[in-house]
């Protein structure tokens, strides 16, 4: 169909645009291209991160970061999906106030979310504070089998176990290194001694008490109109955790907050109320 009239041609003028700026960000090998196109699920995702308007980014920028997330999808092993990873970067662009509020990731395994997380929080000028064993999974006695949607799933202690150099190396070779603060032990030995405030927190741990943990102490530091999400929101026995009740109430000290996707979703979301 033929462009015509004033805003036909200022649409065709941007299609023009985009496609002048995707040959200049987008690698031009075939593997990298047939990748890509295997990503298609993503595709739904990555649209809407370039048309959100919650922050401002120039369409360029956004360009470039979501070409440098499928290259370190495609070097770093990653055991999620991008959809995931840009819900929580534009959680973490749209987030204003305290400039010295920090982003929290719990569970890095080799480091390709932190990677990407950086980018985000290098742009942000925020902190991005990781939190992982760097020995793996702990071990546990937890009973999981198959998750909401019938897939089997298994925790075992040392599962996913990477080092710190090992995701230190990762993250300075694709995201931005500076951007980020790495602590090292077991939940239980190094989140009561965390005292930032946090503008958002993203959750990647699997196990029932670890998301338990993480939330105890986590979440009353996370600031109002924060958010907090877990990719975990596929397990059972996490979702037991985030309807626990007395957890909230009595440990947390505040309401069960709304869950976005609870018992629904693998991306599960929690928009801290104003009040």
């Amino acid at each position: 169909m033929a462009c015509s009239g004033a805003t036909a041609i200022g649409g065709c003028e941007m299609v023009r645009q985009v496609k002048a700026v995707l040959k200049e960000v987008l690698p031009s090998g075939v593997m990298f291209c047939l990748k890509l196109f295997r990503c298609w699920r993503d595709s739904a995702a990555v649209i809407g991160f370039l048309l959100c308007r919650e922050f401002p980014l120039p369409l360029r920028q956004r360009l470039r970061m979501v070409k440098q997330l499928y290259v370190i999808h495609f070097t770093v092993e990653s055991p999620h999906q991008q959809g995931e990873i840009l819900e929580f970067i534009k959680a973490m662009l749209s987030i204003t106030g305290d400039p010295n509020a920090v982003f929290v990731e719990a569970g890095c395994y080799k480091g390709s979310s932190t990677a990407k997380f950086s980018l985000a929080a290098d742009i942000a000028g925020r902190t991005l504070v990781v939190f992982d064993s760097f020995d793996g999974i702990p071990y546990n006695s937890e009973p999981h089998s198959k998750d909401i949607f019938g897939n089997h799933v298994g925790f075992g202690g040392g599962n996913y176990r990477a080092s710190l150099e090992e995701v230190q190396c990762n993250v300075a070779s694709y995201g931005s290194i500076k951007a980020c603060l790495f602590v090292k032990g077991w939940f239980q030995d190094t989140l009561p001694n965390f005292k930032e405030q946090v503008a958002a927190i993203y959750l990647d741990v699997d196990l029932a008490s670890s998301t338990r943990m993480c939330l105890k102490y986590l979440y009353p530091l996370l600031r109002p109109g924060g958010v907090c999400l877990s990719q975990d929101g596929h397990l059972p026995l996490v979702i037991e955790v985030f309807k626990d009740e007395k957890l909230w109430t009595q440990e947390i000290g505040c309401k069960p907050p709304h869950v976005e996707g609870l018992g629904r979703k693998k991306l599960i979301k929690i928009v801290k109320p104003l009040a």
